[in-house]
């Protein structure tokens, strides 16, 4: 049985090796024949022969029958011809420029010791420098829906081959939103990931203090499943942060934010605006709610990428190239980069004192809404408009996109309609740093009309003998964190009480002993989400700690414990059978 990738998402075709009705080969064997049917397409730059990517999937296959788990077995993938694969040829799109690459980048070291199987290296815009996909001494791909339209860049072969079901997933890169445009053109998702959560090791730089590496998919759980294969932290990228909490789903009553009217620009495409107002109306038909911002620190942001310093780090990334070969490059590419030339150490500090304030105003925004909506670019053109005007076009298709990175965000491009003459639109869902999981899921609900239902959160019992009893002193700290008082009860008869000296408030100790010579103490039992149970553990003071506390009808709880040094010279006020008992009593020797 032979069946290209075609339409099936990676979801789908995991689904078919379980279930037995596709073979990873069969798959990978009609993938090659889709890409000769296209011929000369400007997709790739470098591709494996077919002898080579079944070697890679017969090596995945002895690992997985060994043991190994391989969430990504078989499914073809592409990457950007900007990420190292250990001997071959890295280009970046200039021919003078490439080099032998001596180890493969982690990102993909990651994809392929889950079980993908990589198929080649797609084009570019050169350096990594457009958003147009066609600024390429390797030829140029087209928009999958139209020939004579650009696809996007510069990650645009990793896009088309997507689109045109030549592979499963891609990687590109975004920088200004190359990861996203090339996806708004070809009908596809684009996961742009918080910048640093995806090792950046092996990617020649654009600006590399910016560049993050972007997933091309058919479908947002598919791009938040290869996302979460992809990331993690890496010694080896001095950018890479720490793999932070994943901020919660986006429920009913998200507020996604819109520029305001005057703010919005299309360019003169007025299907483009109709269908932006249709997907605003969908993501209000989700339960979400419209707020207008102030779209204009994001636009300043923005404009910061190519008409301030960054550019410079562009240079950086080639400055010895640049030096050497400039005649080499791009014409296009080389004005950009080249740019950088007559700026000074001074407008680069200048710079970034500008992003500071322009960040600092942006966060005013944010206070009103948890995610921005906007188009992925406000038009399309043809390949024939931006070879007539490459400069000015280019950056009319980063109107929406080149803030982003600048400002520590993460985004989602997701399909968003066709025009009247069969164009794609695309919407972006744009959210702070550690958003992209929730991303992905309102990326999903937008696709299928409905927000998912969210997951229950665990709950953790915790028992309490003394301050935080209700009615005493610290009762307060478990009330603020959401904490509901489930019983009152009894321990095991297996525990000590005692009155800890000098503490402030006065509270107990509650310690566990062996043999009979415990007592049944009385406790509280309250419960709260695991979350704020993590916080109030981190409060807790010596020499109290959290253990686990067996309750009279046999339940294990977590519960306020002392270590046993600190009773040694303490009261045991055991007797008294609980810690209100105790104060009682002191409270009538006192009268």
């Amino acid at each position: 049985m032979t069946e290209a990738v075609g339409a099936r998402s990676v979801g789908a075709l995991l689904e078919g090796y379980t279930r037995g009705t596709l073979r990873p080969v069969d798959v990978l064997r009609a993938a090659y024949a889709a890409i000769e049917r296209r011929g000369a397409d400007g997709v790739w730059i470098d591709r494996l022969s077919f002898g080579e990517a079944l070697a890679r999937l017969e090596a995945a296959e002895s690992r997985r029958r060994a043991g190994a788990a391989l969430p990504l077995f078989g499914v073809p993938f592409a990457v950007k011809d900007n990420l190292d694969v250990a001997g071959r040829m890295t280009t970046a799109g200039c021919p003078a420029f490439a080099y032998t690459a001596g180890r493969t980048a982690t990102v993909v070291e990651r994809l392929e010791a889950a079980g993908a199987v990589l198929v080649g290296k797609t084009n570019l815009d050169q350096f990594a420098t457009g958003l147009v996909g066609i600024r390429s001494p390797y030829g140029a791909p087209a928009s999958v829906y139209h020939p004579d339209y650009v696809p996007g860049g510069s990650s645009a072969g990793s896009a088309v081959a997507v689109a045109a079901g030549l592979v499963a997933f891609a990687l590109g890169t975004d920088t200004a939103g190359s990861g996203r445009v090339p996806a708004a053109f070809n009908g596809i998702v684009g996961l742009k990931p918080t910048r640093g959560l995806i090792s950046t090791a092996g990617v020649l730089p654009a600006c590399r203090s910016l560049d993050c590496v972007s997933i091309f998919t058919r479908t947002p759980e598919d791009a938040r499943t290869i996302f979460g294969v992809a990331r993690g932290t890496d010694p080896a990228d001095p950018y890479s942060r720490e793999d932070g909490e994943d901020a919660p789903p986006f429920g009913p009553g998200f507020r996604f934010g819109v520029p305001a009217p005057g703010q919005r620009e299309f360019f003169g495409d007025e299907a483009a605006a109709r269908l932006y107002e249709d997907g605003l109306a969908r993501l209000e038909r989700l339960g979400g709610r419209r707020v207008e911002i102030d779209f204009t620190p994001f636009r300043a942001a923005a404009e910061l990428l190519y008409a301030g310093p960054w550019v410079a780090e562009r240079l950086a990334a080639i400055r010895p190239f640049f030096e050497a070969r400039a005649d080499a490059m791009h014409p296009v590419v080389r004005s950009i980069i080249g740019g950088a030339t007559r700026l000074g150490a001074a407008d680069v500090f200048q710079g970034m004192y500008r992003l500071q304030a322009l960040r600092k105003a942006t966060l005013a925004q944010w206070r009103e809404v948890d995610v921005l909506a906007l188009p992925t670019a406000g038009t399309i053109y043809t390949r024939a408009q931006v070879e007539t005007d490459p400069i000015r076009l280019n950056n009319n298709l980063g109107y929406y996109t080149n803030f982003v990175n600048l400002l520590d965000l993460a985004a989602i491009a997701v399909p968003a309609g066709l025009r009247p003459d069969g164009l794609p639109f695309g919407l972006s869902l744009i959210a702070p740093a550690f958003h992209d999981v929730a991303l992905c899921g309102l990326g999903t609900a937008f696709a299928s009309g409905a927000l998912p239902a969210p997951p229950p959160r665990a709950r953790v019992r915790l028992a309490v003998v003394g301050a935080h009893l209700a009615g005493q002193p610290l009762n307060g700290e478990l009330t603020v964190r959401g904490a509901r008082l489930v019983r009152a009860c009894r321990t095991a008869p297996a525990y000590r009480l005692f009155a800890l000296a000098g503490a402030s408030p006065p509270k107990p100790g509650l310690v566990r002993v062996a043999g009979a010579r415990g007592a049944a103490i009385e406790v509280e039992v309250w419960e709260l989400e695991e979350g704020p149970f993590g916080a109030l553990v981190g409060k807790v003071p010596p020499p109290l700690a959290i253990g686990s506390v067996t309750l009279e009808d046999g339940e294990t709880v977590k519960g306020f414990v002392c270590e046993g040094y600190a009773v040694e010279a303490a009261e045991d006020i055991s007797a008294y059978g609980g810690w209100r008992a105790y104060l009682d009593a002191r409270k009538e020797e006192a009268s």
